[in-house]
């Protein structure tokens, strides 16, 4: 279990050193958001509403998140990590106070867990962070741990090592009550290195076995998210290794269950923002995990490589509101985070995300549609990318002044010396050792 008290309740970044450098930004600011708005006004588009709706969107940070990352081959600590979950989320209260798009953090357990979770509400309260999903961890083995987890969790051949998963996910259900916390996501590492290790057939049909107790487990009011992956740390067959597996498996559970889509979770190529379309059409769509890849499950940061395909699957998710279609769906960042400066990749990726849904929200949907009826494909392509090519940046550092944050979050970042301060108070740890956080 993580340890440790809280060391502050304060903001950890000095809102008066927000206001000198908005203050510093601000004419050169309003000069970009007022000619922006004239541009849009000529399409069509109010400017305040969609600043409005922007202001509105909020994405959860992963509380591993803040910690430096690492490969299966190394891990180098940075300066001033979080020692404690306590830490971690000062951390994360530095993202939402420069970037105004994080407002809630999910946790981790067994990595967040400790035995005052009241203390830990009142911390969050006190930085002014909610308690998104509660993810947990059944693909490593623990400390104190009675069985191990090598061969699976919840698809495990012995009942024992089953019934000992199914217990560790109801403990953070109960947990995450106790945060305020609404969701479960469920993601597992089980499957096989080597054909003929495991029966195909068996370990699914003990997954759907497993998760149905934990279903039952469920408050009312909770929903559950499984999350699929295509590969790794089973490199021959995972169970849930795709979104149909993921499908049958929340539609044999109940409506409670949802399917959960991590970006970097799909072979290459795959075509992301028709999955997200499918699972609509199923009303099965439960959340995303955000980052971005290039080769595999690299969890680089938030449209670092290809922000039109996180485009493409906000304008799924705009185009289905438009459309009324009736779904809740949880958004969190999930990356690591090696080389840099984990706040501000973190920061970084809200305003990424937040990018998407403004560029998704500009698309003129009633040329879009009349001119696929029509099979006008050119100029509907040409239609839907509009949105993607106007730049928005404007639109988001109005929302997050509004609401109290930095037009230039890092910048302020940098300047508040938060990042030097924490490396004189967490004492630095060895690097060298390989495992992602």
């Amino acid at each position: 279990m993580s340890s440790g008290t809280p060391v502050a309740t304060a903001q950890p970044i000095d809102a008066d050193l927000i206001a000198r450098e908005n203050a510093r930004l601000a004419a050169t600011h309003e000069e970009d958001f007022a000619a922006l708005g004239r541009q849009l006004s000529r399409r069509g588009l109010d400017i305040e509403a969609i600043t409005a709706k922007v202001g509105g969107f909020g994405v959860a940070v992963p509380s591993w998140g803040v910690g430096t990352g690492g490969t299966r081959f190394a891990r180098f600590p940075g300066v001033g990590e979080p020692r404690t979950v306590f830490d971690k989320l000062e951390d994360c209260a530095v993202v939402n106070t420069l970037g105004r798009a994080t407002p809630t953090v999910s946790l981790h357990f067994p990595w967040d867990l400790i035995d005052d979770l009241s203390a830990l509400k009142a911390h969050g309260d006190a930085l002014g962070l909610g308690f998104d999903a509660i993810n947990s961890n059944t693909f490593q083995d623990s400390p104190g741990q009675a069985l191990s987890y090598k061969f699976g969790s919840l698809t495990h051949a012995d009942p024992a090592v089953r019934a000992q998963a199914v217990a560790h996910n109801i403990a953070c259900i109960e947990a995450g009550r106790a945060l305020g916390s609404k969701a479960l996501t469920v993601w597992i590492g089980d499957g096989s290195n080597f054909p003929g290790q495991a029966s195909l057939s068996k370990a699914f049909d003990r997954y759907i076995e497993a998760t149905a107790e934990i279903y039952a487990a469920l408050p009312d009011d909770w929903r559950i998210f499984l999350e699929h992956k295509m590969y790794e740390p089973a490199f021959y067959s995972t169970v849930i290794q795709d979104w149909g597996s993921s499908l049958i498996a929340a539609e044999s559970l109940g409506p409670k269950a949802f399917c959960l889509v991590d970006l970097g979770h799909h072979a290459p190529n795959v075509n992301i923002e028709m999955i997200v379309a499918r699972l609509l059409h199923r009303k099965r769509l439960g959340g995303f995990h955000f980052n971005d890849s290039k080769y595999g499950d690299d969890d680089l940061d938030a449209g670092s490589i290809d922000p039109f395909r996180l485009f493409l699957v906000f304008n799924e998710l705009v185009d289905a509101e438009a459309r009324g279609a009736a779904f809740e769906p949880a958004y969190m960042i999930d990356q690591s985070h090696n080389v840099t400066d984990p706040i501000e990749s973190l920061i970084g990726s809200g305003v990424e995300i937040t990018r998407a849904y403004a560029q998704a929200l500009l698309v003129d949907r009633g040329a879009l549609a009349e001119l696929q009826e029509k099979n006008d494909v050119y100029l509907a392509a040409q239609t839907l990318k509009r949105g993607f090519t106007t730049d928005v940046s404007p639109i988001l550092a109005e929302a997050r002044r509004r609401k109290g944050g930095a037009i230039d979050p890092v910048g302020v970042y940098r300047a508040s010396g938060y990042r030097e301060r924490k490396a004189n108070e967490r004492p630095a740890v060895a690097g060298g050792g390989g495992g992602i956080v």
